[in-house]
């Protein structure tokens, strides 16, 4: 069997090794109760307002992890409130002395609570990504692009986190195990 054929075979064979690890989506509509009972329960989390451009990005992020295909009618039953902060730390130099390279971390501080009076904290969670970008010599344009995409790459992986946390604790509580 020649390279071309082999590599083929291995492409079309891929996706139904896949098909038994156990993979699942994590707002599968069709499957066990305990997936719909997750993607219930994600869909009735409301996202608090964060402050800040990058918090309204956050929040936009959270609620498309949330609710894919929208809320719809879903009444929310959870309110959760997120706090990001941000550290820098400069990591290369020109020989003039100006920073060449920045390494940004994104903390987000979460909590979800339900929404009775008072409200309860059901769960909360500590999430941190980190990425860095170049300042490029005379190229500020470059530079505050690089910035900006590197700050989106950032929310986009907190909010990733958050959600995938969140199922995990709404998987837990479907399947009977009392969360930690």
């Amino acid at each position: 069997m020649d390279r071309t054929t082999r590599r083929a075979l291995i492409a079309l064979g891929l996706p139904f090794l896949a098909t038994g690890c156990g993979f699942r989506p994590m707002h599968a509509r069709r499957g066990s109760e305990a997936d719909t009972q997750v993607a219930a329960s994600l869909a009735a989390v409301k996202v608090g307002l964060i402050t800040e451009r990058q918090g309204q990005l956050m929040r936009r992020r959270l609620d498309e992890g949330l609710a894919p295909m929208g809320r719809g009618a879903v009444t929310a039953k959870y309110d959760l409130r997120v706090g990001l902060g941000y550290g820098l730390e400069l990591q290369g130099f020109r020989r003039d002395g100006f920073p060449s390279r920045i390494r940004f971390s994104a903390t987000a501080q979460w909590y979800l609570f339900d929404v009775g009076a008072p409200p309860r904290e059901i769960t909360r969670g500590t999430e941190r990504a980190f990425d860095a970008y170049d300042i490029p010599e005379n190229q500020f344009f470059a530079a505050d692009v690089a910035r900006d995409t590197m700050e989106r790459q950032l929310i986009e992986q907190l909010a990733q986190q958050i959600v995938a946390r969140l199922a995990m604790h709404f998987r837990k509580e479907a399947q009977g195990v009392t969360p930690a």
